[in-house]
C-alpha cells in the first residue's frame, strides 16, 4: 500500500511513519499517517489501491467522505481513489496535548454500498518553542535552611507539542553553587529542580542570577529561557511539612460546583509567624486543572469551581505548596491525585452516514432507508445503547457491519402516506437512562397506479342554436391521486360520428384544461341533441385513462321567419300580392279568406300571431290574431273605393320577433258580378291551388267535428275527477272507450295553473315524413271557435324540466313516446279554449 508520511525537513520520521503504515496494515484496518501543516494537496493514500480495487471500478463505486469533519479536512478523488489534505491542521488544535491524535475518517462507496474506516494519524512537527510563564522566577533560601543537597523547584517550561518534539531536558549556566536536576513524572512530565552544592553565605553573596533553558527534542530543537534570582535570606529555619507528600482521591464527575474535595492539614515546627501557614497551587499544575479546581489560602481546602467531565479527563493531579509566614519564608510541598469516575452524563450519539430522500412506493421489502453509527462518549453500561424505531411504520433496523441500516418492513403507498417521519431512538444502559432521537424524513415517490378520475359521473351542456364557434360548452374537470408526470392529465374526443361528421367536427376540447368548445354553429333543426364521448389520459408509464359521457343539448333560436302556406306558399319575409272578391252587399262578419303559415322554429318561437299593418283602414276588414282568418268589420257603401289593399303581418313569439309580410287586394264587386264569377270559375275547373284550398278546408272541417266530440267528452271526465280528487293532475283517456281515437289522433292536453284545461292537441299519425300542421283553437269560455294552421308547440327543454319538477304549473299528459322527429310538419287539431 502506498502511505505518504509527509515531513520533508525530519529525515527520521520515515522510519516511525514506515513502523505506523506497517501497523495499520497488519491490525487489518487501513492507517495513514500524515504531518501537520501539510499543505492542501498533500497525498494522504491510495484507498482505492489499498482495498484492491481495479481502475475501472474506481468510478463506478463512487468514493465519498460520510462526515463532515472528515470533508473539511481531507478530500478524496473519486476518479483515482486517491485521499488528499484539504486544508492545513493543526495537531495542537485538534488534539491538544494527547500523545497520538488519530482522526477517524470514514469513506462510502456505492455498487454495493460499503463503508470503509479509515485511521489518519496526525503527526506532530516541532512547529513551538518551550514557553515559561514567568521570565524571571525568584527563589529565597536562608542561610541556616541553605545546607547542600536541598532542591528547589523551579517553573515548568510548556511546549504543545508532544512526543519526541516535546521538552527533552533543562540547562542551567554553569555556578558553584547550584546544579540541576530533573525530576521525570508518572505521566512523563520532567520537573526541573535547582540543587544547591554548597552552603551560602549571605555575607558572601546574597544574590545569584541563573539563566534555566528548556529543550525540546525536535530536529532542529528548539528552546526557550527565563531568569532565576536566588535571594539568600536568614533565619526561620524549619519548613512546613504536609501529613503525606502524596494524596489520592476519587471524585464523581459532574460534582456540584463548591464541593469540598479534600482539606489539607500542614504542620510547621517554627512558632509564632514562622508557624502561619498559607497554601498555594506552585507552577507545576496544568491550565486545565486550575480551571477545575480552587485552594483556600487559609483552610487548605481544595474545591470544585468547574465541570468535572470524565469524557476529557479521567485523572487530575495537583501541585500544592504550603508556605509559612516567617520573615524568611519556607514552604512544603505535596501532590493531591484525583481519579474521576465515569456517571451517565452523555447521551448516546445517532450519526447519520447515509439516508435516502426519496424511495418509489412499490419498493420491495428490506429496501435500505439509512445507514447510521451510534456513540457513546460514557463507558461500561453508561455506553451500551439499544436501538428502537417509530411503532406502526414498515421499517425496522438491522445491524450492518459495524453500523446499523433502516430498512422497510411493509409496502409502501404514496397514496396513503406519501411522507414518512421516522424516529430512530438510542437508549443506554446507564441509570437513569439517557437516550436521543433522530428523525429521518422519507418521502415516497409516485408510480402510475391510479387511473384518472372525473369528478361528476356526467355532464350536460345547454347551448342556443346558431351559436358562435368557440362558444364554452361545458367545463369537465377531473384528478389523479397520483403526483408529477403522473398526474398531469390529457383530455380529447372518443372518436364518434353524428350525422355522417366526425364529432371533432362539432366540438373541440382543451388538452389542458378540459374546457369543450362549439367548433361551429349549430342547427336546432338538424341536431337537437349531441352526445359525445370525453377521455381523460395521464402522462405516466403505462398510460392510464377513464371515459365520460357528455350530452349537449341545443337550446332552440328564432331563426326561422314564418312560412306563408295560403294564399301563397314562400319561405322569405317578402311581400306576397294576391286578390280576393267579397260582393258589396256582404254582412259583417264576411269571411273574406284565410292566411295559412308555420314556423320551422319551436316552442313560443313557432307561435304565430297575425294582425293588420298600421297603414291598412281597418274600418271594414278585421283579422283574428290567433286564425288568421279575414272577416268584414263594416258594411260597404258606394262611395268606398272598389278596391282595398290588405297588408297582413305574420309574427312569431320569439325575441326578437320574426314577422312574413304578405299583401291581399279585396276587389268590392256586385252580387251579380260575384255570382257569374263563381259559375264560371266552378265550370272552368279551379286552378290546382283552389282545389288544394278547398280539399284542405272539407279535411279540417272533418277533424274539427272529431276533435269536437273527443274534447267534450274528455273534458266532462277530468272535471269529474278534478272535483273528486281535488288535485291537479292529468286525465288520461280510457283504453276500452277511446282507444280508437288515440290511436288514430294522438290527443294532448295542457292544463292552466289552476288546474283546468288550457287547450288540447290532437295529433294525426301522418303517412310521410313531411306534412302541414293545423291547429284548433277554442275559447276557455262559451264564444266562437277559431281554426287555425301552425306548427305544434313541442318545446324539449321545457318539457324536460316540466316532467323533473313535479309541482310544475303545467303538467303535458297523453304524449305519445313513439312521436316522429318534432321537426316535421305532423298534422295536429290543436283546440284550445279562450275568454
Amino acid at each position: 500500500m502506498d502511505i505518504l508520511c509527509s515531513s520533508k525537513a525530519w529525515k527520521w520520521q520515515v522510519v516511525y511513519l514506515y513502523f505506523l503504515c506497517s501497523w495499520g496494515w497488519v491490525s487489518g484496518q487501513l492507517h495513514y499517517s500524515i504531518a501537520e501543516e501539510s499543505e492542501p494537496g498533500s497525498l494522504v493514500g491510495n484507498v482505492a489501491q489499498d482495498l484492491g480495487l481495479h481502475i475501472a471500478d474506481i468510478y463506478r463505486r463512487r468514493l465519498y467522505l460520510g462526515s463532515e469533519g472528515s470533508k473539511r479536512h481531507f478530500a478524496v478523488n473519486q476518479k483515482t481513489g486517491v485521499l488528499t489534505v484539504n486544508e492545513r491542521i493543526d495537531r495542537e488544535i485538534l488534539c491538544g496535548s494527547i500523545s497520538t491524535c488519530i482522526l477517524p475518517v470514514e469513506i462510502s462507496a456505492e455498487n454495493p454500498f460499503e463503508v470503509i474506516s479509515l485511521e489518519i494519524e496526525i503527526l506532530d512537527i516541532n512547529d513551538n518553542s518551550p514557553t515559561f510563564s514567568n521570565a524571571n522566577h525568584t527563589i529565597s533560601i536562608t542561610e541556616l535552611h541553605a545546607n547542600p543537597g536541598v532542591r528547589f523547584p523551579l517553573e515548568m517550561a510548556k511546549d504543545p507539542d508532544v512526543g519526541i518534539n516535546g521538552i527533552k531536558q533543562y540547562k542551567i549556566n554553569k555556578t558553584p553553587y547550584f546544579s540541576l536536576s530533573v525530576k521525570n513524572r508518572k505521566d512523563g512530565t520532567l520537573i526541573p529542580e535547582l540543587t544547591l552544592e554548597r552552603a551560602l553565605d549571605r555575607e558572601e553573596k546574597k544574590e545569584h542570577r541563573l539563566i534555566l533553558t528548556a529543550v525540546d527534542g525536535g530536529e532542529p530543537a528548539r528552546s526557550g529561557s527565563c531568569k532565576i534570582t536566588v535571594i539568600v535570606l536568614d533565619f526561620n529555619d524549619n519548613a512546613p511539612v504536609f501529613f503525606k507528600p502524596i494524596y489520592k482521591i476519587t471524585l464523581l464527575e459532574n460534582t456540584k460546583l463548591n464541593t469540598i474535595c479534600i482539606t489539607l492539614n500542614a504542620t510547621d515546627l517554627d512558632e509564632g509567624p514562622n508557624s502561619e501557614i498559607e497554601y498555594y497551587f506552585d507552577n507545576h499544575n496544568l491550565d486545565s486543572a486550575l480551571e477545575i479546581f480552587s485552594l483556600n489560602s487559609q483552610t487548605g481546602e481544595v474545591s470544585i469551581k468547574g465541570i468535572v467531565d470524565y469524557e476529557e479527563t479521567k485523572f487530575h493531579e495537583l501541585s500544592i505548596r504550603a508556605k509559612d509566614k516567617g520573615i524568611l519564608e519556607l514552604e512544603g510541598h505535596c501532590l493531591v491525585q484525583i481519579e474521576i469516575e465515569d456517571v451517565n452524563d452523555n447521551s448516546p450519539e445517532i450519526i447519520l452516514t447515509s439516508v435516502s430522500t426519496y424511495l418509489p412506493e412499490n419498493s420491495p421489502l428490506e429496501t435500505p432507508v439509512a445507514f447510521f453509527t451510534v456513540k457513546d462518549k460514557d463507558s461500561g453500561k453508561n455506553g451500551e445503547v439499544k436501538l428502537e424505531v417509530s411503532h406502526n411504520l414498515p421499517f425496522i433496523i438491522k445491524p450492518f457491519n459495524s453500523q446499523y441500516s433502516l430498512v422497510t418492513d411493509g409496502v409502501l403507498d404514496r397514496e396513503k402516506i406519501s411522507q414518512f417521519t421516522i424516529q430512530l431512538v438510542a437508549t443506554d444502559l446507564g441509570s437513569p437512562a439517557m437516550q436521543t432521537q433522530a428523525v429521518v424524513k422519507l418521502n415516497v415517490s409516485d408510480i402510475n397506479d391510479n387511473p384518472p378520475v372525473f369528478l361528476q359521473e356526467y355532464y350536460e351542456a345547454f347551448i342556443k342554436e346558431n351559436n358562435e364557434p368557440g362558444h364554452l360548452l361545458c367545463v369537465l374537470s377531473a384528478f389523479d391521486l397520483d403526483e408529477g408526470v403522473n398526474a398531469e392529465l390529457t383530455y380529447s374526443l372518443v372518436e364518434s360520428k353524428i350525422d355522417g361528421s366526425s364529432v371533432s367536427s362539432f366540438v373541440y376540447i382543451n388538452p389542458q384544461s378540459g374546457n369543450i368548445y362549439a367548433q361551429r354553429a349549430i342547427d336546432y333543426e338538424q341536431n337537437p341533441f349531441l352526445q359525445i364521448t370525453v377521455r381523460v389520459e395521464d402522462a405516466g408509464f403505462p398510460r392510464l385513462f377513464s371515459d365520460i359521457t357528455v350530452s349537449v343539448f341545443v337550446l332552440d333560436a328564432n331563426d326561422n321567419y314564418p312560412t306563408v302556406l295560403y294564399p301563397q306558399y314562400s319561405r322569405e319575409p317578402i311581400n306576397e300580392i294576391m286578390s280576393e272578391n267579397v260582393p258589396k252587399s256582404a254582412s259583417v262578419g264576411y269571411l273574406v279568406t284565410k292566411v295559412s303559415a308555420v314556423d320551422l322554429d319551436s316552442g313560443h318561437n313557432a307561435w304565430l300571431h297575425f294582425s293588420l299593418d298600421e297603414k291598412t283602414d281597418v274600418a271594414l276588414f278585421k283579422i283574428s290574431e290567433s286564425t288568421g282568418e279575414i272577416r268584414t268589420f263594416g258594411t260597404f257603401y258606394e262611395q268606398d273605393k272598389t278596391e282595398q289593399q290588405l297588408v297582413i303581418l305574420v309574427s312569431d313569439h320569439g325575441e326578437p320577433s320574426l314577422t312574413t309580410t304578405v299583401t291581399i287586394i279585396i276587389n268590392i264587386v256586385d252580387n251579380e258580378i260575384q255570382e257569374s264569377l263563381k259559375s264560371r270559375d266552378f265550370l272552368m275547373n279551379s286552378s290546382p291551388k283552389q282545389d288544394l284550398t278547398l280539399y284542405l278546408i272539407i279535411s279540417l272541417v272533418a277533424i274539427s267535428l272529431v276533435s269536437l266530440v273527443t274534447f267534450i267528452i274528455l273534458l266532462v271526465k277530468c272535471l269529474k275527477k278534478e272535483d273528486y280528487n281535488n288535485s291537479k293532475s292529468c286525465c288520461f283517456l280510457s283504453r276500452t272507450s277511446s282507444k280508437q281515437y288515440v290511436d288514430q289522433y294522438q290527443p294532448t292536453l295542457y292544463l292552466n295553473t289552476d288546474g283546468t284545461l288550457k287547450y288540447m292537441e290532437v295529433r294525426m299519425v301522418p303517412p310521410e315524413s313531411q306534412a302541414q300542421c293545423y291547429q284548433a283553437c277554442f275559447p276557455q269560455t262559451a264564444g266562437k271557435y277559431d281554426l287555425n294552421i301552425s306548427k305544434p308547440l313541442d318545446f324539449p327543454p321545457l318539457k324536460t324540466i316540466i316532467n323533473e319538477n313535479e309541482t310544475s304549473s303545467e303538467t303535458s299528459c297523453l304524449n305519445d313516446p313513439n312521436q316522429e322527429n318534432q321537426h316535421s310538419l305532423h298534422p295536429v287539431l290543436k283546440i284550445v279554449l279562450k275568454h
